[in-house]
């Protein structure tokens, strides 16, 4: 969810001001995704590396993510919206982590759109973390290195019993991965937009959602081959 900053700037103002007119922006891809059919909608949040920005935005961010899960919480559970985060949620603040359990707590039992929240998340630490457990099983004699496969290690990645993204949108023009869901998006397909987040709509939504439609996905494979 990219461009908040910009779209401060360009407005004269500081940085957390993006940050706060980005969440129109998840509300609108939410609910589009809901009312679509859409099964999975996971949103990159805060990364690990977003803890080197600067303190006061990294403190706006918290307050955001807390002061927005307190007003929203209904509206999910009315809209049957399932929370759940991926990343290590037990370095955030103890307020962020409260307000977030309370959520997924009040949400649990849902069987519409299944929001996940990227929350202090990189791809790296989560292939890391899949490394060391699998590296325990078979210290403890439970696992041969050679049953080591695909399944073993989506088995305890974040998002284990969630299917792979079958559409990644990058906003603000962005031309990179930024290390988000590396394992899980060998074949995603990429739809790279101008425009910034707290611009993007229902409209911006429906538009990567048609050009995705008329991709041919062949996952390495040739359809229809000369015979």
């Amino acid at each position: 969810m990219d461009g908040n900053g910009r779209w401060a700037k360009g407005k004269g103002a500081a940085r957390i001001f993006g940050h706060r007119n980005a969440i129109q922006a998840v509300k609108d891809v939410t609910e589009g995704c809901g009312e679509l059919g859409v099964k999975y909608l996971t949103l990159y949040a805060f990364s690990t590396e977003n803890w080197g920005r600067p303190k006061e935005e990294v403190d706006g961010l918290m307050e955001l993510l807390v002061n927005t899960l307190q007003k929203e919480i209904h509206t999910l559970h009315e809209n049957h919206v399932k929370l759940q985060t991926i990343g290590d949620i037990s370095q955030l603040p103890s307020d962020c982590q409260k307000n977030l359990q309370k959520a997924k707590e009040a949400t649990k039992n849902n069987t519409g759109l299944i929001l996940q929240l990227a929350l202090n998340y990189s791809g790296r630490w989560e292939l890391i973390q899949a490394a060391k457990k699998l590296c325990e099983q078979v210290k403890e004699g439970k696992l041969e290195p050679n049953e080591v496969n695909e399944d073993k290690i989506e088995q305890y990645l974040q998002t284990a019993g969630v299917p792979d993204p079958e559409l990644l949108i990058r906003t603000s023009g962005e031309l990179r991965i930024s290390n988000f869901l590396l394992w899980q998006i060998a074949y995603t397909e990429i739809f790279i937009t101008p425009t910034l987040w707290p611009d993007f709509r229902k409209e911006d939504l429906y538009e990567a959602i048609c050009a995705y439609q008329k991709r041919e996905r062949r996952f390495g494979k040739v359809l229809n081959p000369i015979v």
